[in-house]
């Protein structure tokens, strides 16, 4: 049998099990409402930082509705969550964040999903056109409304580098890597100044950003058939990602050690999309602000991550929490979010919110974060993903790295079993 076909009946076998509990009628909320009942409490699944909390305060008070912001730190554990939530037909928040990697595979069963363009005013017109046309399901229905994108920088420590001997100043650190060679050198250089120290936190965060830049295909065709092994675009991602070993901190992403490491100064860059920068803040504490800053990424533009807000049926309030979904997403709610947490807007009137643009970020030394990320936005293109890229990136690339980053494996070792993890990973 051929893996194509494999994967053929492997999707179909999985499609049926999900649609069989589909139409369960447990849900997430534990109130249980009447016919046209306001409910007393919704509640919101996120990962990461999204900025959502004063929002969430705003809200209650304008409607007297209690929400309840449920955060997952990782993406990596968010998301068997939400298939454990789909697959039982129950656990579900109200309003749920999905993840540009995880959007395809749960599109793969929309009748999980409300179709928010009945219970909302027509938006088509007011976001990103290829954003807003991402969150629609095979089917057609609107199975998310945008929140944002992940328009790439990199997030330096100024004190780390005026202490190797390297420029400090955001114009000066962006023109010393217009390429990944040159950021390698960087590298080195600063390795030879401090003493012996890394400059970035982890291959895997090289390869996370070298891997959107890329464009095109990456683990799936577009007929969604696995081409890891052959994508030119991850090989050149992999081969970016090797390179760096020796500038490298060896502390994967979301790790403790990587959490850690902001305080202790094991590392003195990181690749920041937009939404980073609360959480490198918030790693980073209290004590080192004015101590970031933010610079051009290597090799130009590219885009990681970016998320939608969509209810899943087993929701018992639709229509609220549609209008949850609807006001977190607005012009002036994404601005607001960008300013506390860094979320870039995808909003096309946020985007030209005065507030936006002109918006410097004092954590970051006052780095004028609304520009820097906001010219961007018109440069990004959708890139496609695949049913299951988020695990294949993970669990497969991202796990072969890592193993050849500690030691664990040779190259040619690490990169046979990406190929193997892939396949297995990628199976739908």
């Amino acid at each position: 049998m051929s893996l194509t076909t494999r994967r053929s009946r492997l999707a179909a076998s999985a499609l049926a099990a999900i649609t069989a509990v589909g139409g369960l009628a447990a849900c997430g909320n534990d109130d249980e409402p009447a016919a046209g009942e306001k409910p007393s409490k919704l509640i919101v699944d996120t990962f990461g930082e999204f900025g959502y909390e004063e929002l969430i305060k705003q809200y209650e008070k304008d409607t007297g509705i209690k929400i309840e912001l449920r955060k997952t730190a990782q993406l990596g554990e968010y998301r068997p969550k939400l298939v454990r939530y789909l697959a039982t037909g129950k656990g579900a928040g109200d309003v749920i964040a999905l993840e540009e990697g995880i959007l395809n595979e749960f599109k793969s069963n929309p009748r999980n999903w409300v179709d928010l363009a009945p219970l909302t005013d027509d938006h088509s017109e007011d976001y990103l056109p290829w954003k807003w046309e991402l969150g629609k399901a095979p089917d057609g229905r609107l199975m998310g409304l945008p929140t944002d994108v992940g328009s790439l920088a990199v997030c330096y420590r100024k004190d780390l580098f005026e202490a190797a001997g390297l420029p400090t100043e955001r114009d000066e650190v962006s023109a010393l890597w217009p390429d990944w060679d040159s950021f390698l050198e960087t590298g080195r250089a600063y390795k030879e100044g401090s003493g012996g120290k890394a400059l970035i936190d982890s291959i895997t965060a090289v390869s996370d950003a070298s891997l959107f830049q890329q464009g095109d295909d990456l683990f799936y065709d577009k007929e969604n058939n696995i081409i890891a092994e052959t994508s030119p675009a991850v090989k050149a991602a992999w081969d970016t990602a090797i390179s760096m070993v020796d500038i490298s901190a060896k502390a994967a992403t979301w790790s403790q050690e990587w959490s850690a490491g902001f305080k202790q100064g094991s590392f003195a860059a990181t690749f920041c999309p937009s939404w980073m920068l609360g959480i490198v803040a918030e790693n980073s504490g209290e004590a080192n602000k004015g101590k970031w800053d933010v610079a051009a990424v290597p090799g130009g533009g590219g885009n990681w991550g970016g998320s939608w807000l969509a209810v899943p049926e087993q929701s018992a309030y639709h229509e609220e929490a549609a209008k949850l979904a609807e006001f977190l997403t607005n012009a002036t709610s994404q601005v607001e979010a960008f300013k506390a947490k860094g979320p870039l807007p995808t909003h096309l009137e946020a985007l030209q919110d005065e507030a936006f643009l002109s918006y410097t970020n004092e954590y970051f030394s006052g780095a004028p974060t609304g520009k820097i990320f906001g010219e961007s936005v018109s440069k990004i293109e959708p890139i496609h993903l695949g049913p299951k890229h988020q695990a294949v990136k993970e669990n497969a690339f991202g796990l072969a790295l890592r193993a050849y980053e500690n030691g664990q494996a040779s190259e040619d070792e690490a990169w046979q079993q990406f190929v193997k993890d892939a396949e297995i990973q990628g199976a739908f």
